[in-house]
């Protein structure tokens, strides 16, 4: 199921502005990596580019390739609706649909793609999701209650539990425990060491204990100033990065001098 990920010299724009620059980076199937810097570096932009999410702002568009498995999903006629069904995304902020129950929160990405399931199909999809993101004993008895309902820690991984739902092979994460309490934050970090077991897990996160905890390879990105480009720096295994960086700023960053 879990695809790996390649990029080849990317360059992302919104409209004339370049924002992040000649990007290369592979990432292996069935992994956790981060991407830590500063802000303003160019994390977030490009992780939105491995599901072509960035392209909701007008102007937006890349130069250069994101291969999934040697496929180029911004090959002509590739549709952008599809490549988000293989790659998933988990939002910074828990984002359940409010109106939504929680078991019509799991099952949104069907309906939202019209596939219609049986009740059997659909009740075996919800626990399966649930229980995938350590969710089920937890909610199993008020499946009808609205998701907005539940904690914010819960709340988290019930849209983990909408995404891998739809069987994506990747799974983006943006900040994915910045809103959340220590507790809740440890559930989701257990939780990531779990899916890798499955699916390629990328996060992006501004706690570096938290990269050191959940993942096997860190990208460093760091932007030159105002107005300039984000760059990916230096990548490569966790343990390398915080303890034997090949790069000064990386190494400038990692021991809190700046960012």
């Amino acid at each position: 199921m879990a695809k790996r990920i390649d990029a080849v010299d990317l360059n992302v724009y919104y409209g004339k502005f370049l924002a992040v620059e000649g990007v290369n980076i592979n990432i292996e199937p069935k992994s956790v990596t981060a991407f830590i810097g500063p802000s303003g570096c160019g994390k977030t932009t490009f992780l939105r580019t491995l599901n072509r999410m960035h392209e909701v702002l007008p102007g937006s568009h890349v130069k250069g390739n994101v291969l999934l498995d040697g496929d180029d999903i911004y090959a002509p006629g590739v549709d952008p609706v599809t490549i988000r069904s293989q790659v998933g995304m988990v939002f910074q902020r828990p984002n359940p649909f409010p109106t939504m129950s929680i078991r019509d929160n799991v099952l949104a990405g069907f309906k939202l793609n019209g596939k219609r399931m049986s009740k059997s199909d659909s009740d075996a999809v919800v626990e399966k999701s649930l229980r995938g993101a350590n969710l089920w004993n937890e909610v199993k008895d008020r499946l009808e209650k609205p998701g907005s309902g539940l904690s914010g820690g819960q709340q988290q991984r019930l849209c983990i539990a909408r995404t891998i739902a739809v069987e994506p092979a990747v799974i983006l994460m943006d900040e994915p425990c910045s809103a959340l309490d220590p507790i809740s934050t440890l559930a989701v970090e257990d939780l990531i060491n779990e899916l890798k077991n499955q699916y390629t897990v990328v996060i992006v996160t501004h706690n570096m204990q938290q990269a050191a905890r959940v993942s096997e390879k860190t990208a460093f990105f760091n932007i030159a100033g105002t107005g300039k480009p984000g760059k990916l720096i230096e990548y490569a295994e966790t343990s390398t990065i915080f303890n034997n960086p090949s790069d000064q700023a990386t190494e400038d960053y990692v021991s809190g001098r700046f960012g």
